[in-house]
């Protein structure tokens, strides 16, 4: 295998060890019959195939999808009129056999999984610009989110099942159970799920890909503008000192209200109540329905700190997430903005300021230290105006699923 790497793969003057993600630095080439194995498939529908690791069979043929698995899947792709190897283009979350010190196969680590995407898969997803990529199984889901999702990724189960618009890569990004997992467990209701999945993702090849427009947050001083608005419905948002408002010294930094899918007004919560008045009004007007994520927060703070009550509650976007899918750990903002809009990351600059210093849920936050910047302070306005109008955007399409009918929620 000599030559095999260039010097620029082996060596990075910005690693501290001289290493770099990269085939040289996993090593699991050094074992493989089939190196760096090359994508396999005619990809005439645009499908790409993002399976886990080549097992013995594959690793000795040099193509994806020969063993059982493989036959499954193809099986069940032609069930739904697609050729796995015609209309698909396959590669694995690492492309080489991954084995262990007794020569079988094992699961890849996060590491090596994250080499392989650094050398081989975002080059790949570069090249070919898939309509749709399938991810089959866990390493393939870390693969695609592991260095942009910045929360806990959790496991294939969470995620399957969800077709997602992603905006960084332009194409749909779709889930699923790896086919070794539906044989292993040979329960007809894991086979069912899978298939109902594979099948719902075929309904996008012929979908245009969801775009959608930067959100315009228009930070403002004087809260007088807040009596202009007539929406229907407006979603609003807290940042806040902490997660509760009882304790002493807690207050509300700031707050946002979504008038549209595309506007929000961003402001700082005035000292005095009388500058606050027109924020109490837009609360108290029963002709706007109100939105937000996890309405409690809201209410509660808005009567503990801002002494008023929040009129016409209409629409929890966190608890219409749980209606619609009662996995844990989906019903998040974050979550929620992901697999509905494909937008990744919004929030990872500002959170840190937002978890409590002691890890107490009644403790004060970081967030008095960001706002003594002018950019910090824009910065914080500017993720509150993006949480309401996300939270608007949600809304509208969960009423929308749910064949909402005006009645309180």
């Amino acid at each position: 295998m000599t030559g095999f790497f260039s010097k620029k793969e082996t060596q990075s003057k910005t690693r501290p060890d001289g290493r770099v993600y990269s085939c040289a630095s996993c090593g699991l080439y050094k074992n493989a019959n089939s190196p760096r194995m090359k994508p396999f498939g005619n990809f005439k529908k645009g499908i790409l195939n993002i399976g886990e690791v080549p097992g013995q069979t594959e690793d000795e043929r040099g193509k994806q999808w020969q063993g059982k698995s493989g036959r499954l899947l193809k099986r069940t792709y032609a069930k739904f009129g697609i050729d796995l190897f015609e209309d698909c283009l396959n590669i694995n979350a690492i492309n080489c056999r991954a084995i262990d010190n007794k020569g079988n196969n094992r699961n890849p680590s996060n590491y090596e999984v994250d080499c392989c995407r650094q050398v081989i898969i975002s080059k790949i997803i570069k090249e070919y610009q898939p309509n749709i990529i399938v991810l089959l199984g866990s390493s393939a889901l870390y693969s695609i989110l592991g260095n942009r999702w910045k929360k806990d990724l959790g496991g294939i189960n969470k995620w399957r099942g969800f077709v997602i618009p992603d905006q960084d890569y332009k194409c749909w990004i779709c889930p699923i159970f790896h086919p070794s997992y539906v044989e292993k467990f040979e329960e007809e209701e894991i086979k069912t799920i899978w298939e109902q999945d594979l099948k719902n993702i075929l309904q996008y090849l012929d979908k245009p890909f969801l775009r959608h427009s930067k959100p315009r947050i228009h930070i403002i001083e004087d809260l007088s503008l807040l009596n202009n608005i007539k929406s229907e419905n407006a979603a609003f948002d807290y940042e806040t000192t902490g997660l509760k408002p009882y304790a002493k010294g807690h207050r509300i930094i700031c707050g946002s209200i979504a008038v549209s899918k595309n506007l929000a007004y961003a402001f700082m919560i005035p000292g005095d109540r009388k500058s606050r008045q027109p924020l109490i009004n837009f609360l108290e007007n029963q002709l706007i329905g109100k939105i937000a994520a996890n309405i409690k927060f809201e209410d509660t703070w808005t009567k503990i700190r801002l002494k008023t009550n929040v009129m016409n509650w209409e629409w929890d976007t966190m608890l219409a997430a749980h209606v619609l899918d009662n996995r844990r750990g989906v019903t998040g903002l974050k979550f929620q903005v992901y697999v509905n809009f494909g937008i990744i990351d919004y929030s990872s600059e500002i959170e840190p300021y937002l978890k409590s210093i002691d890890g107490n849920s009644n403790s004060l936050n970081r967030v008095s230290e960001l706002i003594k910047t002018k950019d910090g302070k824009e910065k914080l306005l500017t993720y509150c105006g993006l949480d309401s109008i996300y939270e608007y955007r949600l809304a509208m399409k969960q009423m929308d699923i749910m064949n909402y009918t005006g009645m309180p929620f």
